[in-house]
């Protein structure tokens, strides 16, 4: 089922990166949750998910994407300008979720969130809600992107290491090209290389950590192994772990 929603802004964070900000009444959903997104396109109704970049709570939803050429969608999302209207799901849906996470003895203190590209999003929902931040004793976020230009909310990332400065640490990746600080080798190498643990002063271990992770299949793949091989399983309901994944595409 779907409602039309109201574009009412629009950032571009480079040629192809994107965000929109759209008024429109989902109910309620869970940071972490992603929702769709579609048109009629040729007399076919055309459809995709898009994380939630936004907290609960609020009178619209925003979305980061990208503008793929071959695209069934989103190059139709990326010309949408303020006063436009799309097609929006009525529900949210997905379980990569902090209600999903381990309560008891295997929760840990230490949250990290690994993402690649446009799937910061659910991660910057969470943190701007009070759940993360009450539930752990450190937040560690891994964000890696291909190039600089690719950094979407940057300065606001930066905010919550202002804010929680003793609670929240940052790290940027970026592979092709260099930044001040960052570092430059892929996410699941620079946790096998010791690389990522050795820059956030924290060990990835099973006693202490909660890992979530978004984002390409490559990266998510070689980061599971990597960790199971550190004695950090898959997280079920069934049987509670500290790894959940969701995969982008």
């Amino acid at each position: 089922m779907w409602v039309e929603g109201l574009v009412i802004e629009r950032r571009d964070w480079n040629d192809k990166l994107f965000s929109l900000k759209i008024k429109v009444d989902i109910g309620d959903f869970k940071a972490g949750q992603f929702i769709k997104l579609s048109q009629v396109v040729n007399e076919k109704r055309v459809s995709r998910a898009y994380s939630l970049v936004n907290p609960p709570g609020c009178d619209y939803i925003e979305v980061l994407a990208v503008a793929v050429e071959e695209g069934l969608l989103s190059p139709n999302l990326h010309v949408l300008k303020v006063g436009d209207v799309i097609d929006v799901a009525t529900k949210a849906s997905g379980f990569m979720t902090l209600d999903e996470l381990p309560t008891d003895d295997a929760k840990g203190r230490h949250l990290w969130f690994l993402a690649t590209g446009t799937a910061v999003g659910p991660f910057i929902s969470m943190m701007e809600t009070y759940e993360p931040w009450d539930a752990y004793e450190r937040l560690v976020l891994v964000y890696g992107v291909r190039k600089v230009e690719d950094l979407a909310y940057l300065e606001q990332l930066k905010g919550y290491e202002a804010r929680y400065p003793e609670q929240f640490k940052l790290v940027l990746s970026v592979t092709r090209e260099p930044l001040n600080d960052a570092l430059t080798s892929r996410i699941p190498d620079a946790i096998s290389s010791g690389e990522l643990e050795g820059k956030v002063g924290l060990r990835l271990s099973p006693e202490d950590s909660q890992v979530m992770i978004c984002g390409n299949p490559e990266m998510i793949t070689a980061s599971q192994q990597v960790l199971n091989d550190r004695g950090l399983i898959k997280n079920l309901r069934r049987a509670p772990g500290h790894v959940t994944v969701e995969r982008y595409w």
